[in-house]
């Protein structure tokens, strides 16, 4: 089973294309065309266009969180469809804040959801793994398992009119079940990669695992959380790690130093095959 992985926006693009915070990724495999989020705005239209991807051929879209960097490109896509099946966590389409030096900020999804439905959205919304195919998966749920991984405090919800800490639960992932392990696909990870990559293996049973690619969150992460993670990640017998998004500088060099035969940047334009 072949797959290829076009990522159609990321914070730094490839000449010709747009770089934007957020993250966009299309999966090709078992004979279908997912998108995995859809960037901050119009970066995936665009980008699409420039490397010739038709987003009217989409079988699906999968959403990791609710984010506006990873949904807010969500109304572009739909405009280039008749109408798409979109899997997400329920709190994903739920209003999310941050507060910068006191100011509250809106940093959910920046679309009504009947907006989107009448675009032609038909939403799954579901805490549980969804099996797309027999090799595809979503993670569901990602149970917080490692004593190292934290959700990133500076995230809110509103609860009764007051800000509470977002414990994030609609964040999410997928996986490819393959002859050579797993490959695993992340949003941002906020809730960690390594709990993403136990909650994969446990769903499909496979605990090797051949290629990361995606937003990691370890832009903020302390020294012990990023041996602990390379450790782990050693333990899988990964052998392609590409990062994105909000892995931040300091984590994306450690992990190519640490793994300098397997590791790339996944940038706007990078297009990889696989097994």
């Amino acid at each position: 089973m072949g797959i290829r992985i076009t990522t159609l926006s990321e914070n730094t693009a490839d000449i010709g294309l747009i770089g934007e915070w957020g993250l966009s990724i299309l999966i090709e495999a078992d004979g279908l065309r997912i998108l995995f989020d859809t960037g901050q705005s119009f970066s995936v239209t665009h980008n699409a266009r420039a490397l010739k991807v038709d987003l009217s051929k989409i079988d699906r879209v999968v959403l990791s969180h609710g984010h506006f960097d990873h949904t807010g490109g969500l109304r572009e896509v739909l405009g280039q469809t008749e109408g798409m099946d979109i899997i997400a966590h329920p709190d994903a389409l739920n209003p999310k804040f941050a507060v910068r030096e006191d100011t509250e900020m809106s940093i959910g999804i920046p679309f009504d959801r009947k907006e989107l439905e009448d675009m032609g959205a038909r939403f799954n919304l579901t805490k549980e793994p969804v099996w797309i195919t027999e090799n595809i998966v979503t993670t569901g749920e990602i149970p917080m398992v490692t004593d190292y991984e934290q959700v990133d405090q500076g995230m809110f919800i509103k609860e009764k009119g007051s800000l509470q800490p977002d414990p994030l639960i609609d964040d999410l992932a997928m996986a490819i079940r393959t002859e050579l392990g797993l490959t695993i696909i992340l949003g941002c990870a906020h809730r960690g990669m390594i709990n993403i990559i136990h909650r994969l293996q446990e769903i499909t049973g496979e605990e090797r695992v051949y290629c990361v690619v995606g937003g990691t969150h370890l832009l903020r992460a302390t020294e012990e959380r990023l041996a602990k993670t390379v450790a782990a990640l050693r333990k899988t017998g990964i052998q392609k790690l590409g990062v994105s998004h909000c892995t931040g500088f300091n984590a994306s060099c450690r992990l190519a130093s640490e793994f300098p035969d397997i590791f790339f940047l996944n940038n706007a334009g990078v297009m990889i095959t696989l097994p």
